[in-house]
């Protein structure tokens, strides 16, 4: 089947389009003939080292920092990183040095969060900081940021939990004014400046994409209320459909936003060799996900519910079964960007690179 050719977007990629007929699209009827904006496919990194691991901490950020360099050779668009704090198995909790080494070792792949825990961040800093990266990555950098939601992470930074909404809405409005490129003052509930100029500007006009997730029809509120992108997560029928719907409603096209999501896929002509080891790497996973989501309690981020939740488990199978499967869960759901993770807990990069 051959496939139209469409004109390259804002953010430089060259386009992927995919034509498919009837019903396959639900949720986004403009993806059902060319999907615009193009999608881009990725990985996303959390650098963690399990206590009683073969390797260390250095082995982990060696070898990830080799493997995107390779995708990076190899056409891959973009990479991503998580981020927490005070976490036994040393989940990253720095986002920018790590993307300062990527953006060095890396000439073409975008570079992200999923996600930056924006309470845990001083905006001005941090505006700053992106700024420099994006200077050094030529203009690649983009942003995705979250509430936060792990008790222990507040309690020991000091900042109270409930604060985190207004923490994170004022960061937002910060960085959009950081970045423009003008003196600007602000008046909030938790921070106050008079005539600030960030420098260096950015590269990109208006500072790197924002990303915000969205867990919730309050998130999805406050997505559409900054005119920024989506990393949804939970029920389907209030991040995506609410979601769509709310941005109509704004007078926004949702076509004119990207929609982020982690989902891993595992390329096997082998399944029952290769995803055993990674089975129990992802056990280990959830099982840390669902710890901070019972301390967050039942409302929290980490206790996403629904009944038309977005899947989560894995794609395995070869290449052909993959792509189908993935082509149907983009087409399903309208993502535009899509990352698998690039290592799991206690499996270094090296062993997942040949199933990505």
């Amino acid at each position: 089947m051959s496939l139209p050719s469409v004109p390259s977007t804002p953010y430089g990629w060259a386009a992927r389009p995919y034509r498919v007929t009837g019903d396959a699209c639900p949720r986004r009827a403009a993806y059902c003939l060319v999907m615009t904006p193009p999608v881009r496919f990725g990985v996303v990194h959390d650098f963690r080292c399990p206590p009683g691991s073969a390797h260390t901490m250095q082995d982990v950020y060696r070898e990830t920092l080799e493997q995107v360099a390779m995708l990076d050779e190899a056409g891959l668009d973009m990479t991503w990183f998580s981020e927490h704090h005070f976490m036994d198995d040393g989940y990253l909790p720095s986002v920018v040095p790590v993307a300062g080494a990527v953006a060095a070792i890396t000439k073409r792949m975008r570079i992200s969060t999923d996600v930056a825990l924006a309470p845990f961040q001083h905006p001005l800093r941090f505006a700053e900081d992106v700024a420099v990266l994006d200077q050094i990555s030529n203009g690649r950098m983009e942003i995705g940021l979250g509430l936060a939601y792990a008790p222990h992470e507040f309690r020991t930074f000091g900042i109270p939990l409930k604060n985190r909404v207004s923490l994170t809405e004022e960061m937002v409005q910060i960085l959009q004014l950081a970045w423009s490129g003008e003196r600007f003052s602000f008046r909030g509930k938790r921070y106050q400046f008079d005539d600030v100029h960030i420098t260096p500007h950015t590269v990109q006009p208006g500072g790197p994409p924002i990303w915000l997730a969205t867990t919730s029809a309050a998130s999805v509120a406050r997505a559409v209320r900054f005119g920024v992108n989506v990393l949804p997560q939970g029920d389907a029928r209030v991040v995506l459909d609410e979601w769509r719907a709310s941005s109509l409603a704004a007078g926004q096209q949702p076509d004119d936003r990207r929609v982020g999501i982690i989902r891993s896929v595992l390329v096997t002509d082998d399944p029952e060799r290769d995803w055993p080891p990674l089975r129990q790497a992802e056990r280990y996973r959830v099982a840390v996900y669902a710890k901070l989501g019972e301390e967050a309690g039942p409302d929290s981020a980490g206790n996403l519910t629904g009944k038309e939740r977005i899947p989560q488990r894995p794609i395995i199978g070869d290449v052909a079964t993959c792509v189908e499967e993935l082509t149907s869960f983009i087409l399903d759901n309208g993502f535009t960007d899509v990352v698998s993770w690039g290592s799991a807990p206690g499996i270094l990069p090296h062993s997942i690179t040949p199933n990505l």
